[in-house]
């Protein structure tokens, strides 16, 4: 071990990358907090913060298809009534 250390590089927080991630404060009720705990501990262990995540994605991901899907009917009623008049 050495007598000194040189930390005028050094960076404070956290020492890995988590690539894509970025660090947030973010302020949720406790129960949903738990509920995600819950779900992260039922699924076998893991960070609930990842369920978390996943969660947010999937839903973003339900609204990107329901739009498409709400446009694909809007073009269908139009082409019916094209044909209808």
């Amino acid at each position: 071990m050495k007598k000194e250390y040189d930390f005028s590089q050094a960076k404070r927080g956290a020492v890995v990358n988590s690539g894509n991630k970025q660090k947030i404060t973010i302020r949720l009720d406790g129960d949903i907090i738990e509920h995600f705990k819950k779900q992260a501990e039922e699924a076998g262990g893991g960070n609930y913060q990842t369920t978390i995540n996943d969660t947010l994605r999937e839903h973003i991901q339900g609204l990107a298809i329901g739009e498409m899907l709400k446009q694909a009917v809007k073009q269908a009623i139009h082409e019916e009534m094209k044909t209808a008049a």
